[in-house]
C-alpha cells in the first residue's frame, strides 16, 4: 500500500490542476435566464434544490468557493491591482463569465494547489527533505498565484490579434454598407450579423449601450479600454471626430479601410521576411544533421573500412 501512495497523491494533485483549469477556462454556452425560462416551462413542479443541481458542477462548487476566498485575496492586494485585473479581464473578453472576486478566488486556490503539489512531488515523489520541500512549496504557492495571470495575459494576446486580423474585413463591410445608403449603426448591425468573433461581440456590446441611451461616441470610446487595439483606437477616433466635426462618414470609412489594407500587406510583408529566420533553427536542428548522415555517412563507412584494412 505505501508503493502506491506517490502514485494516489499525484493523481490527486493532477485532478485538482484539471478542476481549476476548467474552471478558468469553462463558460456557459447558453444564456442561463433563457436556460431556467425552458426548465421552468418544461417541468413546472420543480423545487429549487432541483434546478440549483442542474447547474454545470463548476457554478455550484468552484465559483462559490472562488468567491469566498476572494476575501481574503482582497486583504492582500491593491485597488489599483485590483482596476489592473478588471481591466484585463475586460481585455481577455470575460472568459467563463468571471468576475474579478472570482478571478481573485481561482489565484488563491491555484496558489494552495501549487504549494501542495510541489510539496508532495519533492517530499513523497523524489525523497527530498521535510524542510526542503516546505521550501520548495513555498515557490509553488508563488508559482501557482501566478500562473493564472500568465494564461490570463496570452488569452489577451490572442484575443488582440484576432481583432487586428478582422478588423480590415470588418472596416470593408461598414464601409460597403454605408456606400449602400445605410446609417453608421446600421452598418455596425450588419457586422454583427454577418461576422462572428470578439471585434463583432464588442460592436454588438457598443450597439447594445446605445439603445439603451448611451451616447453612441461614449459606447464606442469604451471600446478602446477593453480591446487596447491601436489601429482599432485610431478608427473608433477618426469615426468620433468626423461625427463632431460633421464630416462625411463615407469619406472617413474609405481613408481608414485603405490605410488598413496597406497596414495588412506590410504585416504580411513583414512576416515573409521573418520567415527565413524562423525556418533557420528547424532547418539546423532537424535537417541538416539527416543530410549530413545521408551524404557523408557512407563516406564515413568507406574511410573507416579503409583505415582498417590499411592498419591489417
Amino acid at each position: 500500500m505505501d508503493s502506491f501512495l506517490p502514485i494516489i497523491v499525484a493523481a490527486v494533485a493532477a485532478g485538482s490542476i484539471v478542476l481549476i483549469a476548467v474552471a478558468v477556462s469553462s463558460g456557459r454556452s447558453t444564456d442561463p435566464v433563457q436556460a431556467r425560462l425552458s426548465q421552468l416551462g418544461t417541468m413546472q413542479a420543480r423545487t429549487l434544490e432541483e434546478l440549483e443541481l442542474q447547474q454545470p458542477f463548476v457554478d455550484r462548487t468552484l465559483r462559490p468557493l472562488a468567491t469566498r476566498l476572494s476575501g481574503l485575496s482582497r486583504r492582500f492586494t491593491s485597488s489599483t491591482l485590483t482596476d489592473r485585473t478588471e481591466k484585463r479581464l475586460a481585455q481577455a473578453g470575460h472568459p467563463g463569465e468571471v468576475r474579478v472576486q472570482e478571478w481573485m478566488g481561482i489565484k488563491v486556490i491555484a496558489a494552495a494547489v501549487g504549494g501542495l503539489v510541489f510539496f508532495l512531488i519533492f517530499w513523497l515523489l523524489l525523497g527530498t527533505g521535510v524542510l526542503l520541500a516546505i521550501v520548495l512549496g513555498a515557490v509553488g504557492v508563488i508559482v501557482g498565484y501566478m500562473a493564472p495571470d500568465f494564461w490570463l495575459g496570452r488569452r489577451v494576446r490572442s484575443r488582440q490579434k484576432l481583432i487586428v486580423l478582422q478588423l480590415p474585413d470588418v472596416l470593408d463591410l461598414i464601409t460597403i454598407s454605408v456606400r449602400a445608403g445605410l446609417g453608421f449603426d446600421a452598418a455596425l448591425g450588419k457586422v454583427v450579423e454577418k461576422m462572428k468573433g470578439p471585434l463583432p461581440d464588442e460592436f454588438r456590446r457598443a450597439l447594445a449601450e446605445v439603445r439603451m441611451g448611451k451616447a453612441r461616441r461614449e459606447a464606442l470610446r469604451d471600446i478602446i479600454p477593453r480591446t487596447d487595439v491601436q489601429p482599432l483606437t485610431n478608427f473608433i477616433s477618426a469615426v468620433i471626430q468626423a461625427e463632431q466635426l460633421g464630416v462625411s462618414i463615407s469619406k472617413v470609412l474609405q481613408v481608414q479601410s485603405e490605410q488598413l489594407r496597406i497596414d495588412r500587406r506590410q504585416r504580411a510583408e513583414e512576416m515573409a521576411q521573418k520567415a527565413p529566420i524562423k525556418m533557420l533553427f528547424p532547418l539546423v536542428g532537424c535537417i541538416f544533421p539527416t543530410l549530413f548522415i545521408v551524404i557523408l555517412g557512407p563516406a564515413i563507412i568507406l574511410l573507416i573500412n579503409g583505415l582498417g584494412g590499411v592498419n591489417q
